[in-house]
């Protein structure tokens, strides 16, 4: 296979990018090879050699443990669960929350064979029994494998008496019913929650 083959075939790996996004994206490099190509390599090199892993949570960042579990700012007893380092980005991007995080690195699917061993799971634990976390908040996304895995983490934390919660789901800001499909009105249904008077 030639480089340029191999580098068709190393973008459509890529998530979200299939052989012909990845042949769009080499073309648009040959086109500016001069200007973004150097820079393209210089960039992946600087991420190969300074970002490493959060020994804490799990977060990729320049230093260890990373910004957010330095910042004593956010040492507040929130520690809010996720599955993947992007649910942590896009939670950071909503400013949203001010405590720290655990990246789980996954769900549990007997499907694929992920088992709690695979997970994150010993090492939240052992954040738990230091008795700093004073609330878990279960961020994990609303399939079914997330459900499965919020609430396998939920009974887990059960023992050392700490608050859980779980992220409100249901009707998104903006969503008309009609729109929505049965699982979703279920669970806004049943997670529904009283309105209080404004004061």
């Amino acid at each position: 296979m030639s480089s340029l083959g191999e580098l068709i075939n190393i973008f459509s790996k890529l998530p979200s990018l299939g052989p012909r996004s990845a042949r769009r994206i080499v073309l648009y490099l040959l086109k500016n090879k001069e200007k973004i190509i150097p820079t393209l390599m210089t960039t992946i090199e600087n991420v190969k050699s300074e970002l490493s892993y959060c020994h804490l949570c799990g977060n990729v960042d320049v230093i260890n443990p990373c910004n957010i579990c330095a910042d004593d700012k956010r040492k507040n007893g929130k520690l809010c669960i996720v599955e993947d380092i992007g649910d942590l980005w896009a939670i950071e991007k909503s400013k949203a929350f001010n405590g720290t995080y655990h990246v789980l690195g996954g769900v549990l699917s007997a499907m694929d064979g992920v088992g709690p061993d695979q997970l994150n799971i010993v090492s939240l634990l052992k954040r738990l029994e230091s008795g700093s976390v004073k609330e878990v908040i279960i961020a994990t996304n609303a399939t079914t494998e997330g459900q499965i895995t919020g609430q396998y983490i939920a009974d887990e934390c059960a023992k050392f008496k700490i608050l859980i919660t779980r992220l409100a789901q249901g009707i998104p800001i903006g969503g008309e019913l009609d729109l929505l499909d049965y699982n979703t009105m279920s669970t806004a249904f049943s997670s529904r929650s009283e309105i209080k008077k404004i004061s």
